[in-house]
């Protein structure tokens, strides 16, 4: 991906990996936008960054990311680059009765809207330079965590988007890559200070890395042994880790 003199959207740009993801965009000399639900933080981290912008956006809101994506054009027409950041990660019951709500909840905010903030998007970004779309996924769509199923599916239905779109956008000139992290210190799961979770400075310095290169999965090296666990014992592997993660956190 070409790493500077760009115009970027990210989505969840308040905290997290879509915050540093931001800052070291916006180091790099890229105009960088960035939205969320929460002005608050939007604020602060313009706040900080001098130059950075700011949209207040829902994804779970169609409404909204058309409204968004009509400013974005009209007061950012070079916008070449989409990085779709923004997703929720709650605990979920599979074993039984799933609350509605959070699970209609959880496939809006990370599935259905990377999909129709792209959808929206996607005409614009095509007649720019080095027109680029990224998603954020995870390793857990690779091999899902049973306590987090719901979750596990949506980054695992976005990483099958990823590989459709890639192939039919690579005749318009459009990279679409697929961020896959590992466990990382954010807010997600309350898991700033979980000590086995990837510092999250470190896990940023390494997917900016990464970006520099031509590859279209981002990978840091700690993903690689779940990104790669697919084949013959996939379910082996999958089984494994959720006994494994039950022994440390007692079932959830």
């Amino acid at each position: 991906m070409k790493i500077s003199g760009n115009t970027i959207f990210i989505t969840g740009g308040g905290s997290g990996i879509g915050r540093g993801l931001a800052e070291a965009l916006h180091a790099k000399g890229n105009k960088v936008i960035i939205g969320g639900r929460r002005r608050g933080h939007l604020d602060t981290v313009v706040a900080a960054n001098p130059g950075m912008s700011a949209v207040q956006l829902d994804v779970s809101d169609a409404a909204d990311i058309e409204r968004v994506a009509k400013q974005l054009i009209t007061e950012f027409p070079s916008l070449n680059v989409l990085i779709n950041n923004a997703g929720i990660m709650e605990l979920d019951h599979a074993v039984g009765r799933l609350d509605d709500k959070q699970l209609v909840s959880t496939i809006t905010t990370n599935l259905v809207g990377p999909l129709r903030l792209t959808s929206a998007l996607i005409d614009h970004i095509k007649t720019q330079p080095n027109p680029t779309v990224v998603y954020n996924s995870s390793v857990l769509a690779f091999v899902p965590l049973a306590f987090t199923a719901v979750y596990s599916a949506t980054k695992a239905a976005l990483h099958s988007y990823v590989l459709s779109q890639r192939f039919l956008l690579k005749e318009d000139g459009v990279k679409v890559l697929e961020i896959a992290p590992p466990w990382v210190r954010t807010e997600l799961m309350n898991s700033q200070e979980a000590e086995l979770a990837m510092p999250l400075d470190q896990f940023i310095a390494e997917t900016m890395a990464v970006l520099e290169t031509d590859a279209d999965e981002i990978l840091v090296d700690a993903a690689r042994p779940m990104r790669d666990n697919a084949g013959p014992a996939e379910h082996a592997f999958v089984n494994g880790f959720n006994t494994q993660v039950s022994a440390i956190f007692g079932g959830g």
